[in-house]
């Protein structure tokens, strides 16, 4: 018989720009923030599962937090490295093996776009000699695509953006804590077609913690907790069309996401109907918009109803990316995912302060996207 999941505790250090901190110092605070929070120490935690993407090792945190012999899994999945890290602590504490974990995120970028290699993905040359490499261009090309299918205008990116500074404002944790008016986001320098510079995220730095207990040791500590009731990875599927595809093929077919989502759904026994509060993958304004409905929560082009209405703010029907998502929060590749995850937390418990969403939350959704075709969909209820 498999164990119940629950997150029992987390931490995170804000996002943005840290002078003088290194990823890895990053990654350390979130740990101590989350032990500190839970009233446990770190000879406490029976397992780990960290990554980052480009700030090193997570296991060498052991060298800040002590040596106790745990077994610390390093994890890189493109965007979804925060993602599979909670996956593979999930899975460990399902198996029972173990009764209290932790999965751990962190990185710190340079300043500038990501400027990944053809040959590390597996791509001939002629890909980034196109510009296809330097993700903008390849997002750019994919709404404008969405946006002629399903009659997206800018102005609802716009909508979009200006809805994640506003978020932003209100989390402490924020990189982007300044509202930014929709007529100044629409009129901003365009970076690559249709998306101008406030509908992007930049590559940044922070760190998040989750500490992940059995039923069993959840009810033992006694502290504030949600379940985790699903925790999917799940890769493209044929006729995709995803970051660095080559090529858009005829005989289209779903997405990693929505191959994710439905996984989660039926793991969980629940549908995007009963879902109360999402974070969406927002790398930029586009990519929220076609993940609400890769997700489940409507049909393409319903999104332009949902943001006239309103449904998609922290007032709304299902407030999406409360915190201002990877727009506000900027994007450190190892911590992304979890932030989601973190987000959710707190809002489930009713500790988001000035941005807490209204009402009784029981069911939030959390999904993450990356290179070259992989997403993370996790649920977790009150």
């Amino acid at each position: 018989m498999s164990e119940d999941v629950f997150i029992v505790g987390a931490g995170i250090h804000p996002f943005g720009r840290t002078p003088g901190l290194s990823g890895l110092q990053q990654g350390v605070f979130a740990v101590r923030q989350a032990l500190e929070r839970a009233g446990l120490a770190w000879r406490d935690i029976q397992f780990a599962f960290g990554g980052s993407d480009a700030a090193g090792n997570a296991d060498t945190m052991v060298s800040e937090l002590g040596l106790t012999g745990i077994p610390f899994i390093n994890v890189a999945n493109g965007c979804a490295t925060g993602g599979s890290a909670m996956f593979g602590a999930y899975s460990t504490i399902k198996s029972g093996e173990f009764d209290l974990g932790l999965a751990v995120g962190f990185d710190k970028h340079p300043r500038g776009s990501f400027s990944p290699l053809p040959a590390d993905w597996g791509l001939p040359d002629w890909y980034g000699e196109t510009g296809l490499m330097l993700t903008t261009q390849f997002f750019a090309m994919k709404i404008q695509r969405y946006m002629s299918l399903h009659g997206i205008t800018p102005r609802m990116l716009g909508a979009v953006a200006e809805k994640a500074f506003a978020n932003g404002v209100l989390a402490d944790h924020a990189w982007r804590r300044e509202a930014v008016d929709i007529d100044t986001i629409l009129h901003s320098q365009m970076v690559s077609d249709p998306l101008t510079k406030f509908m992007f995220c930049s590559p940044g730095e922070g760190a998040v913690a989750l500490l992940l207990a059995s039923g069993r040791k959840a009810r033992e500590l006694g502290l504030p907790a949600v379940r985790l009731r699903a925790a999917a990875v799940r890769t493209r599927p044929p006729g995709s069309f995803e970051v660095f595809s080559p090529a858009l093929d005829l005989e289209r077919g779903g997405s990693p996401t929505s191959v994710a989502s439905q996984a989660a759904y039926d793991m969980a026994g629940v549908g995007p109907e009963d879902i109360d509060i999402a974070q969406l993958q927002d790398t930029e304004a586009g990519a929220e918009i076609m993940h609400m409905a890769e997700n489940g929560f409507c049909a393409d082009g319903e999104q332009a109803a949902w943001i006239a209405e309103g449904r998609t703010r922290i007032d709304g029907s299902l407030p999406v990316n409360t915190d201002g998502g990877c727009l506000a929060c900027g994007e450190p590749i190892g911590a992304s995912g979890l932030r989601q995850v973190y987000e959710n937390y707190v809002q489930l418990i009713g500790q988001a302060g000035a941005r807490q969403a209204p009402g009784k939350l029981r069911l939030g959704y959390s999904h993450v996207y990356g290179a070259p075709g992989v997403s993370a969909v996790a649920i977790v209820e009150r």
